[in-house]
């Protein structure tokens, strides 16, 4: 099972890297790397196995975020409504996103992140995301609120992009043009 200490923290050289693409049709080594994220995420967003195993809660996971410099993330978050959002996702890339801006209003947090770093992060209002899932199946997903955020944090980890690199440096609080918060 992975734990927080198979996550690894920002000064890591890998969480700058651009991760490789992975080779088609994934291999069961894959398919095992994706299950372990997924199940780190569920374990995560249970109190109990929280406590138990020491885990902060995530609602995402990038595989270079355990040292694995590829393209693979896995998000287990609910939108507004309560649906949930349960994806594994190789090479997954944004393929369209709308001009509208979004962000979260209390900042975002990274388990590669031991510290606060206050500040909005604008991200895409919505955005359609493509990948293969662990079946090699081709996915599109079009994504609004909450999970468009969590996707585009996650796939920001692919292209060795931190949350806080989106933040404004001289004023991180300063309002985003066209831009709804999420609270």
């Amino acid at each position: 099972m992975i734990t927080m200490k198979d996550v690894i923290r920002e000064d890591h050289p890998v969480l700058r890297q651009v991760a490789e693409p992975f080779h088609l049709p994934l291999t069961d080594e894959d398919k095992a790397l994706a299950k372990k994220m997924m199940e780190f995420l569920e374990a995560s967003q249970d109190p109990e196995l929280c406590k138990k195993y020491d885990l902060r809660p995530g609602i995402g996971l990038a595989a270079p975020q355990i040292a694995v410099s590829k393209q693979l993330i896995a998000v287990l978050v609910e939108d507004e409504k309560g649906r949930e959002y349960r994806h594994t996702l190789f090479n997954p890339k944004i393929v369209s996103h709308s001009v509208e801006q979004t962000y979260l209003a209390g900042g975002e947090g990274c388990l590669s992140v031991d510290r606060e770093v206050p500040g909005y992060v604008p991200r895409y209002a919505r955005i359609t995301v493509t990948g293969i899932n662990e079946k090699n199946e081709p996915v599109k997903l079009r994504l609004k609120g909450l999970p468009a955020i969590v996707f585009q944090h996650e796939i920001d980890h692919l292209n060795g992009i931190l949350f806080f690199d989106h933040i404004n440096k001289k004023d991180p609080f300063q309002a985003i043009e066209n831009a709804v918060p999420i609270s």
